[in-house]
């Protein structure tokens, strides 16, 4: 059995948020009543201890505002910056490895905030492009984490799984988990109504339908949860990856973990949902969200 890291760095190595912070829905349930948004990233971070950066996917931000975001946030707090669509959906790789290094230099300015960054591969980029890639994470700073998300279906199975396995190991690279089961299932789809409903359509359309390979390829695991809005739904994979999480705390990995939801109301519930069961089987503390005055606000109305 492997020996169980101090409760400190237990605490430092197991990161959990949502992909965004900037959303009105939040007010009056998982921010109090009345938060203007420009308060909106600190009282984020007075409740989850990361944010999965999908707004860099779409536009690099300024570096007065990555300066602001970091200086509003404790030091156990980390972005993790998902690189651009125009470099990991723009053909080869190989020809944006100088764009690349950009976004890097421009994402450091995060500092000590700044966790790892995350390439997410379109469908189409398959086995074939495997010297592209591998190219590409050879041209990565090591001292720079990184998950790779890949589509394919083919990159699921032998003979292209443990090649690329073995790739990202030798980077010391996460392999990032997609979890879209709970929006796969229709139990309780009836009951939701309106928009609701309809998100939950479009997000089964547009999230991968791909196998669940969680073996570990780096220091720290990378997991994308997509919850379903119902939390019963969720209940039985929150309790597998709850089990997960603490196994690879108690072997020395760090984790960082990311709860979507089709409509985002719902999003921070699982996130401290999911901590919970993690909390009840490894030695770590409270979420901030525990320790903070909750009197204001209290679960949303998730149907």
């Amino acid at each position: 059995m492997h020996n169980q890291k101090p409760l400190y760095n237990i605490y430092m190595s197991l990161f959990i948020g949502c992909p965004i912070w900037s959303f009105k829905g939040w007010v009056g349930n998982f921010y109090p009543k009345g938060t203007r948004p420009a308060d909106f990233l600190r009282e984020y971070a007075r409740r989850l201890t990361t944010v999965e950066g999908n707004t860099t996917f779409y536009a690099v931000p300024s570096r007065k505002n990555i300066e602001s975001w970091a200086a509003q946030m404790p030091e156990t707090f980390r972005f993790c910056p998902k690189i651009p669509k125009a470099i990991s959906h723009g053909g080869k790789l190989i020809d944006h490895i100088a764009e690349t290094q950009e976004f890097i230099r421009i994402m450091n300015q995060f500092g000590t905030r700044r966790g790892p960054m995350f390439l997410q591969l379109p469908p189409g980029y398959s086995p074939r492009q495997f010297e592209d890639l591998e190219t590409f994470l050879e041209a990565w700073p090591p001292q720079v984490r990184l998950g790779v998300e890949v589509r394919h279906l083919d990159w699921f199975d032998s003979p292209h799984r443990e090649p690329l396995d073995q790739l990202l190991s030798e980077h010391n690279m996460a392999r990032v988990v997609i979890d879209t089961r709970p929006i796969r299932s229709l139990d309780g789809d009836e009951i939701l109504e309106g928009s609701v409903y309809q998100t939950l359509l479009e997000a089964r359309q547009r999230k991968p339908n791909v196998p669940i390979l969680p073996e570990r390829t780096a220091d720290f695991v990378f997991i994308r949860y997509i919850g379903h809005p119902q939390m019963e739904i969720n209940a039985p994979l929150l309790d597998e990856w709850g089990s997960y999480l603490a196994s690879r705390l108690r072997e020395g990995a760090d984790a960082f973990v990311f709860c979507h939801s089709p409509d985002n109301l719902a999003a921070p519930y699982i996130c401290r949902e999911l901590y919970r069961r993690a909390a009840g089987q490894a030695s770590i503390p409270p979420l901030p969200w525990d320790d903070a005055d909750t009197s204001t606000f209290g679960q949303a109305q998730l149907l």
